[in-house]
């Protein structure tokens, strides 16, 4: 049974592929995903692949990333990285356009583990408190993240106190995005 991030991921890549096929006429394309082996492909074409989210094959979770930092990670952050194989999506919350990060495949989430790792390494030295991020922003200094010590969503600046909380939880903030073509 999903879980309520689960259940807002899965409806926002719903919505996302949608206004791909009414934008577009095709699901989402992305040249940055050539040549990468992903249970997501469709199609593939010369300058890029045609991909759709795939269910979370074999099930996992950031264990490695909580093993490694000797911490408890929200089990939210487990549902959204670890429910779904998809390429990562554009979108709006508010005022903010965001690239929403999701595990293109297994090898890549490994590589999204260990970026989470070296993260939160870097907030343990500089003594802020964890947050796991799930989405880029235009500005290469700020994210969005969920705070693991709340279970709000955040924007931060990296390496700063800098935190504005953007909603409640990932599920309510999952809910809120508008899908960019």
């Amino acid at each position: 049974m999903q879980n309520e991030v689960q259940q807002a991921l899965a409806a926002f890549s719903a919505r996302y592929c949608e206004a791909w096929r009414q934008q577009r006429g095709s699901l989402p394309v992305s040249e940055e995903y050539i040549g990468i082996s992903s249970p997501c492909i469709v199609s593939t074409h010369p300058d890029a692949v045609e991909w759709e989210p795939q269910p979370f094959t074999p099930e996992d979770s950031l264990g490695a990333v909580e093993k490694a930092l000797d911490i408890v990670i929200q089990p939210d952050v487990h549902a959204f990285y670890a429910s779904q194989y998809a390429g990562d999506m554009a979108a709006r919350y508010d005022d903010v356009a965001l690239t929403l990060l999701q595990a293109w495949s297994q090898d890549d989430f490994r590589r999204v583990q260990e970026n989470l790792i070296g993260h939160l390494v870097t907030q343990k030295r500089l003594k802020l408190s964890p947050t796991i991020f799930i989405a880029t922003l235009d500005s290469e200094l700020d994210v969005i993240s969920l705070c693991n010590l709340t279970g709000e969503v955040v924007q931060e600046t990296l390496g700063t106190r800098k935190r504005r909380v953007l909603a409640p939880s990932l599920s309510t903030f999952l809910s809120q995005l508008t899908p960019l073509v």
